[in-house]
């Protein structure tokens, strides 16, 4: 599985050879360092660890820091380490950098990242309930209605639909068309819209749908 840890830097839109306008998410991705190599033979599956950005050291628990030693970041240790897992053992080796020639244009990929948080809300903004009458003695605008009965089930069924946390949970949009890479930069130009605010980080992989 081809991945990498990224960066979303905005929104903006190319011309492709035919002259059509395509919105395209830029995400800045890479470059990433190995840190460790899991092979079948020795770890019973085959992967690669990789960190992106940059921490301090004193920020930064004591097995982290044991983990990215052998590849000299002990002292720059990275602020975000993911794991990718392949069919076959990698060949990269701990140290080399991973960056954005990886991908190819015309692939399509699956983004990952953490939607914006938008704190509480309530069912007609967290899940579009209509809400109550607005005349004609109506006291229930806003509100969710019944959720549940009283003597049978006797409680509220798990997954209720109700008021609560929107936002702030990771999402995966799949199939993303790549339109255009820029080896120079590291960045990926990804058409369409990619989960989170400008500048959260976001996991890039090969689609698997397709």
């Amino acid at each position: 599985m081809k991945g990498i840890i990224g960066k979303k830097v905005g929104m903006t839109q190319v011309y492709d050879d035919k002259g059509v306008l395509i919105p395209v998410t830029v995400i800045e991705a890479g470059p990433c360092v190995v840190i460790g190599v899991k092979t079948k033979e020795r770890d019973g599956y085959s992967a690669l660890q990789v960190g992106f950005g940059v921490r301090k050291a004193k920020n930064t628990s004591q097995s982290i820091l044991g983990n990215v030693v052998k590849a000299g970041l002990a002292d720059n240790p990275p602020a975000f380490i993911r794991e990718f897992r392949s069919e076959n053992d990698p060949a990269e080796e701990i140290g080399s950098q991973i960056k954005a020639d990886i991908f190819a244009e015309g692939e399509f990929l699956d983004i990952s990242g953490t939607t914006k948080g938008k704190g509480f809300a309530g069912v007609m903004k967290r899940h579009h309930f209509h809400g109550g009458r607005d005349g004609h003695g109506g006291g229930w605008h806003r509100k969710p209605g019944s959720i549940g009965c009283r003597e049978k089930p006797g409680n509220v069924i798990k997954g209720k639909r109700m008021a609560g946390q929107l936002g702030n949970s990771t999402r995966t949009v799949q199939n993303l068309r790549l339109v255009k890479v820029s080896v120079d930069e590291n960045l990926l130009f990804v058409r369409g819209a990619v989960p989170g605010p400008n500048g959260n980080t976001v996991i890039v992989k090969k689609a698997k749908k397709k």
